[in-house]
C-alpha cells in the first residue's frame, strides 16, 4: 500500500505548489500525493503535502487558517499586485507609522476582500489570469474573508513587514494593494512567507532541498508524519476490530457518546481509519471519510 500520512515542505521561491507535488510523488514513488492549499510560486514556506490515502484530508486540512510573513512595498501598484507586474500607479510616497497604524483596523476581521486580477479565480470557466494576460480586466466579485490578526514587525519606509493571520482564501496580496489604497501612495507585496498552515508550523517542515536531497540517499520517510496527527482538533476514538470493519463497509456504529461534531476513528493500532460524522441524534457514528479499505 501506498504510504499514508503528511510532508510539510518548506518550499522556496520559484517553484508552483504543483511542481513540488510532482517532485514529491517522483521521488517517493507513491502514486497519490496532493496539497492541502496552493502556495504562490512567488511565496515561500509552509506547504502541506498528503501522500496516499490522506490526500483525503486535503478537503478538511485546506481550509484552516494560515500565518504568513508578509513585506509590503509603498510607493506603487502593480497590474498583479505583486512585484513583477506591470506598474500601474507611481506617487513614489510612502505613508507614516502613525498613518499605517490607523489604517490597519479596517483590514482586521471579516472583511470584504476583491482578488487579484492574475489569480485563479474561475470567471464563465476560465481564470482570472487567463483573461488578465490577454489584455482583459476580470470583473471579480469581492467575497468575504477573515482577518484573524495583523501586527506590524518593522517598519523602514518604504517597506513594511507584517505578520497576517487569516482564514483560508486570503489574498495577502489583495491586502497589500488594498493598505496602498487606502493610504494614497499605492502599494504592492514585495515578499511572502507562510509560516503557519492549519496546525503545521514552519517548525515542522522540511526544505525542499534536504527533502530532494533524501530521495537519492534514502529516508524520505522519516518526514513522513502520520495522518492521525492531522485534525488536532477534532476529538480521536479508537475502534475495536469489529467497528472498524463496519466502518470499512459504510456502516454506521452505535457511539460512545453523544456529539455534534466530527470525530477521527482510529483502528485499533492507532492509524487513522475514518472521519465519522453523528446521525440519529448523536446515537450513531456514520463514515464520512474512510481511509483504510
Amino acid at each position: 500500500m501506498d504510504a499514508f500520512g503528511l510532508i510539510v515542505v518548506d518550499k522556496p521561491v520559484g517553484p508552483t505548489s504543483h511542481k513540488v507535488v510532482n517532485i514529491v510523488r517522483l521521488g517517493t514513488g507513491v502514486r497519490k500525493v496532493g496539497h492541502a492549499g496552493t502556495l504562490d510560486p512567488r511565496a515561500s514556506g509552509v506547504l502541506v503535502l498528503c501522500l496516499g490515502p490522506a490526500t483525503r484530508l486535503s478537503e478538511f486540512l485546506s481550509t484552516a487558517s494560515k500565518r504568513y510573513e508578509a513585506q509590503v512595498h509603498f510607493g506603487f501598484a502593480t497590474r498583479t499586485y505583486d512585484a513583477e507586474g506591470e506598474v500601474m500607479r507611481h506617487t513614489g510616497d510612502a505613508p507614516t507609522l502613525e498613518g499605517i497604524e490607523k489604517a490597519l483596523p479596517a483590514f482586521r476581521g471579516e472583511i470584504q476582500q476583491v482578488p487579484p486580477p492574475y489569480s485563479a479565480v474561475k470567471l464563465e470557466g476560465r481564470k482570472a489570469y487567463e483573461l488578465a494576460r490577454e489584455g482583459q480586466e476580470p470583473d471579480l466579485e469581492p467575497r468575504s474573508v477573515t482577518i484573524y490578526e495583523i501586527a506590524i514587525e518593522r517598519y523602514e519606509p518604504p517597506d513594511l513587514w507584517l505578520t497576517v493571520e487569516c482564514s483560508a482564501g486570503t489574498y495577502i496580496r489583495s491586502l497589500a494593494h488594498d493598505l496602498g489604497e487606502a493610504l494614497a501612495t499605492g502599494a504592492h507585496l514585495a515578499a511572502l512567507r507562510r509560516v503557519k498552515s492549519g496546525p503545521f508550523t514552519i517548525q515542522q517542515a522540511v526544505p525542499l532541498i534536504d527533502l530532494e536531497h533524501t530521495f537519492v540517499v534514502g529516508g524520505w520517510e522519516r518526514f513522513l508524519i502520520p495522518a492521525a496527527g492531522a485534525l488536532p482538533e477534532l476529538q480521536a476514538v479508537r475502534l475495536t476490530a469489529e467497528q472498524l470493519e463496519e466502518i470499512r463497509n459504510g456502516r454506521s456504529i452505535q457511539s460512545a457518546a453523544q456529539l455534534s461534531g466530527l470525530v477521527k476513528a482510529l483502528s485499533p493500532e492507532g492509524e487513522l481509519a475514518a472521519i465519522l460524522e453523528p446521525v440519529d441524534g448523536g446515537r450513531l457514528w456514520h463514515p464520512r471519510k474512510v481511509f483504510l479499505g
